[in-house]
């Protein structure tokens, strides 16, 4: 089984924080939304994983660090790392088309920025699997439609009219990623563009036109990270399920506690130093922080960041920031001072 991660975007709608920072790399529960994406769909596959291939933009912005984290991950999971260059935003069907070496045999596709909570239980009988979720607004999303055999005949852009409930999020597995492997040849060849992109969903229609049986798989959680908010609600619900499971040691062994308090869920990193704080529910404190005379709640720091003076909620705050004073539902790229 291989798994092939198309994470070449920088991700728009989360700036600041991804102006300096690619947003699959922007840590939740306090680590890289790639990085547990990957970690959850490894394990619940039930199948040996033998590579990762991973498709990155520009290197001065996906870089020799990125690589290298990147590498350590598919090697801790067992797998060969295999890293790709996608030279222009040409759209998800072209990333994909960019790891072209590694598409043969059964794959999961999957794009790095969402996060989920799923048991993948392969449909022996399918050629593809996408993996969808019960929305209340399918008008808002792609869905998929189904016929009385509940097999997917036809994926459908934000439907003006009721299809199906089913949104796709972006996960797809298939028997032979080969065939998609062609299908994307046929749509780059005959220049088959929409919005200007080249998309996976022209190769997946080429596919089912050929008889090729798709069908659905649910997952329990699909958790967003596409902006401010709905990445602390998903910091706020990854935390939850990690103290449930009890898998990850949450907070650090050298955390510093002087005198401050710890509300349960919180992800705490390597070396912080808490002073007269109260931490907590649901924060994530990357490595390397002091927050001092502060209360923080439902809300996610990264690293390097020293917070003095303040109560917060709401808010997210990038790596190497300086902050002192007390506003409260803040968001803060990296290497900002305020005080």
């Amino acid at each position: 089984m291989k798994i092939i991660v198309p994470m070449a975007g920088r991700g728009s709608r989360l700036r600041p924080h991804s102006l300096t920072v690619p947003k699959p790399l922007i840590p939740v529960a306090g680590q890289p939304i790639v990085h547990r994406l990957v970690k959850d769909i490894a394990k619940v596959l039930k199948q040996p994983v033998d590579e990762i291939a991973f498709v990155l933009g520009d290197p001065a912005w996906f870089g020799d660090d990125v690589v290298d984290s990147l590498k350590a991950l598919a090697t801790s999971l067992g797998a060969k790392p295999s890293i790709y260059r996608q030279d222009q935003p040409l759209g998800t069907g072209h990333a994909i088309m960019c790891a072209k070496p590694s598409l043969s045999g059964p794959a999961v596709v999957a794009y790095a920025d969402t996060l989920i909570r799923a048991e993948f239980d392969l449909d022996q009988n399918a050629d593809s699997v996408i993996w969808t979720k019960k929305v209340a607004n399918p008008e808002a999303y792609g869905v998929v439609k189904l016929n009385d055999n509940h097999e997917i005949v036809e994926l459908v852009e934000k439907p003006e009219t009721f299809v199906s409930d089913q949104a796709v999020i972006g996960i797809y597995y298939f028997k032979d990623v080969a065939v998609l492997k062609d299908k994307l040849q046929e749509v780059l060849d005959e220049n088959v563009m929409n919005g200007g992109e080249y998309q996976i969903n022209d190769g997946i229609k080429r596919m089912m036109a050929d008889g090729k049986i798709f069908k659905t798989g649910t997952v329990d959680e699909w958790m967003d990270c596409g902006n401010k908010n709905v990445t602390l609600d998903t910091n706020t619900r990854m935390l939850g399920f990690l103290k449930a499971d009890n898998e990850e040691q949450m907070i650090a062994t050298s955390v510093k506690n002087n005198n401050s308090t710890i509300i349960e869920p919180c992800y705490i990193g390597e070396n912080v130093e808490l002073n007269n704080a109260t931490i907590g529910p649901n924060v994530s404190i990357g490595n390397n922080c002091v927050i001092e005379n502060t209360s923080v709640k439902n809300s996610l720091i990264q690293n390097h960041t020293s917070i003095k003076n303040a109560t917060l909620d709401n808010a997210m705050i990038g790596n190497h920031v300086t902050y002192n004073g007390n506003f409260k539902a803040i968001s803060i790229g990296d290497y900002s001072v305020l005080e």
